[in-house]
């Protein structure tokens, strides 16, 4: 059974959908209002409070904790500043992503890692022979996300830290409150924002300084149905929906390697042996038989559908996590697995796994589309991701 998040005692009175849902054993907002449309808004047009404490959290250190990071990641960890953090997936021997996640480079030989899944057991393992500790402190640190347009100026007001200073992908320490934290610019919405790392036991007056001081940025908390349409316009990629974790596919189909994610370009082949290496070389020479892409749907021919029925349009309540097939010239070439109608680009868009020859920027193809309870084909073009990339994700704010 869920239990509740270092925020739980502050989110708790603020949800009246109680509509909630499990995340990594915990509770987690679905939606603090009966829609999540105020939420959503918020992410892109003023300052979004999110409660991310269930994500799984690491510290490694020790004289060779880089060596660790840089022989489970595909990328050059001998390259991350202190300060600094990377996404990255780490992968099997086969090559088959086992989680995504941040890493964050605190000290010298003090790291910080993220993941959706328990990691611990697969990091001890690869840590044999070195000196090196792995202490989960998932129970021991919470997290919020701050994110949208204005979350730069509140957290100015807010911390005691640089955070005008503060560029994408970095982080940096100060305090909240008297609460010691750590704030890095990161996010999952494709917006600009940044994540708050902090004592568990202290969570609440983090939370508290945040809400008071967030009236005039139009601070509001926001649940997982309004992130969720905010991290498919980013194209940002969901575990277990848009992709599986080796260690729990079932089948060969459910597993996924980087360059078949689209996360290619996070794959440093010439660095340091790194666990899968081999795999992936072998891969990146004959290009991965399929890929995840960004589709957007034609809207025109969703409205002559429900035209035909003498019904207006409907747009979807919110986003979909149902894999729907994907088909080029008749023929099925793969699988949609999260749509949503983006509210700031007016269109339905969706992440799919495709086959090679269907993945080609431009290409056309078709999605099945159900409208009273009868399955349809509407057209598809395959465009690059994210589908919003705002110039505030990554613009310094000094």
């Amino acid at each position: 059974m869920p239990i509740g998040s270092a925020f739980h005692e502050r989110t708790l009175p603020l949800c009246e959908s109680l509509n909630y849902r499990e995340w990594a054993g915990y509770y987690a907002v679905s939606a603090y209002e009966t829609h999540h449309e105020h939420e959503y808004n918020a992410i892109r047009n003023a300052s979004a409070l999110i409660d991310v404490s269930p994500l799984f959290k690491y510290i490694i250190e020790g004289r060779d904790a880089t060596k660790l990071v840089d022989r489970l990641i595909t990328r050059d960890a001998t390259k991350l500043a202190v300060g600094q953090v990377i996404y990255t997936p780490w992968c099997d021997e086969q090559g088959k992503v086992i989680d995504d996640g941040t890493v964050s480079r605190l000290g010298e030989q003090r790291y910080r890692w993220t993941a959706a899944d328990p990691s611990l057991r697969w990091f001890v393992q690869n840590a044999v022979g070195l000196d090196v500790s792995i202490e989960d402190v998932s129970e021991t640190v919470a997290a919020l996300a701050v994110q949208g347009p204005t979350s730069g100026a509140l957290l100015s007001k807010v911390a005691e830290s640089d955070v005008e200073g503060l560029r994408y992908f970095r982080v940096t320490s100060g305090s909240i409150s008297g609460v010691p934290v750590d704030i890095s610019r990161t996010g999952y919405t494709g917006d600009l924002g940044y994540e708050i790392w902090m004592p568990w036991h202290d969570a609440n007056r983090v939370w508290d300084a945040l809400m008071k001081a967030g009236a005039r940025f139009d601070l509001r908390p926001a649940g997982m149905l309004a992130l969720d349409v905010a991290r498919i316009e980013a194209g940002l990629l969901l575990i277990e929906v848009d992709f599986f974790s080796s260690r729990k596919a079932l089948i060969a189909a459910q597993q996924y390697s980087p360059y078949e994610m689209g996360l290619g370009r996070l794959v440093q082949l010439d660095k340091a042996t790194f666990v899968g290496q081999s795999a992936l070389r072998a891969e990146h020479a004959r290009g991965p038989a399929r890929q995840i892409v960004g589709l957007i749907v034609n809207w025109e021919e969703v409205e002559a559908l429900y035209e035909t029925l003498q019904l207006p349009p409907q747009v979807p309540a919110a986003a979909s996590r149902i894999a729907v097939p994907v088909y080029r010239n008749g023929a099925q070439v793969g699988k949609a697995t999260s749509t949503t109608w983006s509210p700031v680009l007016k269109k339905m868009i969706a992440l799919a796994t495709v086959e090679r020859d269907a993945a080609q920027v431009g290409s056309r193809l078709e999605m099945e589309v159900t409208v009273e309870a009868v399955r349809h084909r509407v057209g598809a073009t395959v465009t690059p991701t994210p589908f919003f990339n705002p110039p505030r994700k990554t613009a310094r704010l000094a």
